[in-house]
């Protein structure tokens, strides 16, 4: 019975790191939609969204299932409480895959990146996708070193923040009012992708080591 209950457990986290998978392409296509100003790419972004809803419920249900069945105490309950946590994190990180999506389709048949600006947004987006990338890995193989490692790297994105803000804030800003106002979502939207990310990885560190973990821990 209790082998059967952690193949079970098991299951929850295979089943989470697929969903991060389904948000890592999520945000790689909500880019490519945004860069290129495809419509097309756009609403396939925000129709893939209704999978990724899905795969919540389903890991959800399967949790809550684990918990009124089993009442699993100690670091079964803590794996499932962190399960539950995550999928809500990685729901939300395919959400703001969408607004990035949305931004791309209002703007279409243009662009809504302007030029000088597009640099630090396509960095941006580098490394969005690059910490969703990793912490499909981290939920996969439970790695508590890539985790941490993961935490640390948000610096990046956080300069990243900062220097999107002093483009737009620079005398030579010339694309008006409403590019600006896209610009500053965009960055916030793929900074907290990057956020949710670290909060995830940090998640996965409580389930191995059953120790907290915040973003200023070295």
């Amino acid at each position: 019975m209790r082998e059967a209950f952690h193949d079970q457990l098991d299951a929850v986290f295979t089943d989470l790191a697929e969903m991060c998978g389904q948000v890592e392409v999520a945000v790689r296509r909500a880019t490519e939609a945004l860069l290129s100003g495809d419509a097309a790419v756009a609403e396939q972004v925000i129709s893939a969204d209704e999978a990724v809803d899905a795969n919540r419920e389903r890991i959800e249900d399967n949790a809550f299932a684990l918990l009124s069945l089993q009442q699993p105490v100690a670091g079964d309950l803590r794996m499932i409480v962190s399960a539950l946590r995550m999928v809500s994190e990685l729901e939300r990180m395919g959400d703001l895959s969408v607004h990035v999506a949305k931004i791309a389709r209002l703007r279409v048949p243009n662009v809504a990146v302007p030029d000088e600006i597009r640099p630090t947004l396509e960095r941006m987006a580098e490394v969005a996708e690059d910490m969703v990338r990793r912490v499909h890995s981290i939920i996969r193989d439970r790695d508590v070193e890539a985790a941490i490692e993961l935490g640390r790297d948000d610096e990046i994105m956080d300069q990243l923040r900062r220097r999107s803000f002093a483009q737009l804030l620079s005398d030579d800003w010339s694309h008006g009012v409403e590019a600006a106002v896209d610009i500053a979502l965009l960055g916030r939207y793929y900074e907290r992708i990057a956020d949710h990310a670290v909060s995830v990885a940090n998640r996965v560190v409580f389930v191995v080591t059953g120790q907290q973990l915040n973003r200023n821990d070295d």
